[in-house]
């Protein structure tokens, strides 16, 4: 059963509005989006989002993504899990992205006047998904069939439905969404100053400060050498992950070298995952989510 809203009727006969409904139980997304590799992908999306000169404008004035990034990132996690695995609570959680994003509005990098809800922008948040689902899942889940494409292309629509992105701002086929993609990586796409900052190895970056006591002070002791790792291993997923188009729109450097790596990090990742326990293999809403459904159908 989905929320209906009906605070303001047109008259006596209008129609209660019927909330969206989620990507559907079992299917594509259900598969990949809560798995723990899907970690690995959203580097490559969000960065990808912020080489939008005007989404780049507004993470840079609004976000908080350089004094709490840990923050900022297990929030942004949050939403994309509800929007997936989210039930009755996924469009809630769009409109909520919806109200945070309401006065966002600026001027940017080109000089143009932008407001983060207007379609132009808001859309290719949404878009960005998809090409590194389906460019990042053949090394670390599967190359997907046709018919798997085009399932997982449906699922993400819904997904933009939920975000209250109408059918008009989106590509419907994927033969339509492939010709924007193309149109957006050679007009709007660009190597902006806060893509270049999400993939650099020398950004300043404050330590957690979650997590159990153990884990706090070892992090303490630590953190110089751990910031260093984690962000050459953030530069090098982004890269990796990013498909090749994106990744020269953006102006990333990628060798045949760090090519070979990426292949054998994959397969390591690619054969250990599946080995795991589900509450393990799952991010928490997704495997909550997975075994209510599970247990549902028994």
């Amino acid at each position: 059963m989905t929320k209906t809203d009906s605070a303001h009727p047109a008259g006596p006969a209008a129609t209660p509005r019927t909330d969206p409904a989620p990507p559907p139980p079992g299917g594509v997304l259900w598969t990949i989006a809560g798995d723990v590799r899907a970690l690995l992908m959203l580097p490559a999306a969000f960065t990808m989002q912020v080489a939008h000169p005007a989404i780049a404008a507004g993470v840079d004035e609004y976000s908080v993504f350089r004094t709490d990034p840990w923050g900022r990132g297990e929030r942004s996690l949050r939403s994309v899990q509800l929007w997936v695995y989210g039930g009755e609570e996924a469009a809630e959680e769009g409109r909520r992205v919806r109200r945070l994003h309401k006065d966002i509005q600026g001027t940017d990098t080109r000089g143009r006047r932008y407001h983060s809800l207007d379609p132009a922008c808001y859309a290719w948040v949404h878009a960005t998904g998809f090409p590194v689902y389906l460019y990042a899942g053949r090394y670390l889940l599967r190359r997907f069939t046709p018919a798997q494409e085009q399932q997982l292309y449906r699922e993400w629509l819904q997904v933009g439905r939920i975000l209250g992105l109408r059918d008009r701002d989106m590509p419907q086929t994927i033969e339509e969404y492939w010709t924007y993609w193309a149109r957006m990586l050679a007009d709007e796409i660009e190597p902006t100053a806060v893509a270049r900052e999400l993939v650099a190895t020398d950004v300043p970056l404050p330590r957690p400060e979650g997590g159990p006591l153990l884990v706090r002070l070892l992090l303490r002791l630590t953190w110089p050498a751990v910031r260093a790792a984690f962000l050459r291993l953030r530069a090098f997923v982004t890269a990796g992950y990013m498909p090749p188009e994106a990744r020269a729109a953006i102006g990333l450097e990628w060798s045949p070298a760090q090519e070979r790596r990426l292949r054998r990090f994959s397969t390591a990742v690619r054969l250990i995952v599946p080995l795991l326990p589900e509450r393990l293999r799952y991010l928490p809403i997704a495997y909550r989510a997975r075994a209510a459904w599970h247990a549902g159908r028994r």
